[in-house]
């Protein structure tokens, strides 16, 4: 492959006798966004500590934008920004004072601070609160004026780890603008997330890390059609009949059910879809009514239950921190 933004070869790294990260190797190229996905623990943020070059590997090789994270690491720090899972910017200080602050230590002149700072406020949706105090904003905002501090001077690589996690559905999706905002304008992002469609929305290829490796690659519908050619969800009409649509839809499509959060709903993943039809006639030759169904790929969810056993959601132990 050519024009690698990030190229790993066997990346360890231990914590006394826990290995976060266990062999992990990685072809990102330059341009668009690369989705990291996996449970807490997994090993996403030790690996994008390593490729920051804020921790050093204990085995393996890693390039960034062509320079060895070891040996080169000050031309990486050059040519990157990191925004990790919580706000680093003073919180006592205003917006506007945090991006005055940031620009001025880039080398930016007092005026052409204040203007870069107004631009990035005004992009950020955040021109009416420059003179508020960090501390006085929102999750949302937070996040906001966090990444736009890590692009007072543009990075060629941007490593955004989990950076929507605890917001509202809103904040999220504006977040999700900025990063698409940022690859238009020609950054590479290196995304790391626990939430299954946030890497469906925004990442072009995807790893899933598990136990400090990756189990898979490719790009979102790629990994779909790894676990099967369909899934079949289904909605009853009274929730008490769940249980046993269940059993019947398994029984037909030689499937394992999914009881969903919505105590109404059932999902099968199934490797044959013309089944799905004789599997419904048999429900509803044992008198029980479904109110909805529908057919089509597995969610990424299913992919990572299929992958790991579990669901993405289930929380592990925390990767021990630097």
């Amino acid at each position: 492959m050519t024009d690698l933004a990030i190229e790993t070869a066997g990346l360890v790294k231990v914590f006394g006798e826990m290995r976060a990260v266990d062999g992990v190797d990685l072809q990102i190229p330059a341009g668009g966004v690369y989705g990291v996905l996996g449970p807490n623990g997994a090993g996403k943020t030790t690996t994008i500590r390593m490729l920051a070059t804020l921790l050093e590997p204990d085995g393996g090789t890693a390039t960034v934008l062509g320079h060895d994270v070891v040996r080169e690491a000050a031309e990486v720090r050059s040519r990157v920004a990191l925004t990790g899972q919580f706000a680093s910017l003073d919180e006592d200080l205003t917006g506007m004072e945090n991006l005055l602050l940031l620009s001025r230590l880039y080398g930016y002149s007092r005026a052409a601070a204040k203007a870069r700072a107004t631009e990035l406020l005004a992009a950020f949706d955040l021109g009416d609160a420059a003179n508020k105090q960090v501390k006085a904003y929102s999750g949302g905002m937070r996040r906001r004026i966090d990444i736009a501090g890590s692009i007072v001077v543009r990075p060629d690589l941007m490593f955004l780890d989990e950076p929507t996690t605890g917001l509202d559905p809103r904040s999220r999706n504006q977040v999700w603008e900025i990063v698409r905002a940022l690859v238009g304008a020609g950054t590479t992002i290196l995304l790391t997330t626990q939430y299954l469609e946030e890497a469906d929305q925004l990442a072009d290829r995807i790893a899933v890390i598990d136990h400090g490796k990756v189990i898979a690659e490719g790009t979102s519908g790629q990994l779909k059609a790894s676990v099967g050619s369909g899934a079949v969800k289904v909605r009853v009409a009274d929730p008490a009949d769940r249980s046993e649509v269940a059993r019947l839809l398994g029984e037909s499509l030689g499937a394992e059910p999914v009881l969903e959060s919505d105590p109404a709903s059932v999902s099968l993943r199934v490797s044959d879809p013309t089944a799905v039809a004789g599997a419904l006639q048999r429900v509803g030759d044992h008198g029980l009514v479904i109110s909805e169904y529908s057919l089509g790929q597995p969610s990424l969810d299913e992919v990572f239950l299929a992958l790991t056993g579990r669901p993405a959601e289930e929380t592990q132990e925390k990767e021990v921190p630097a």
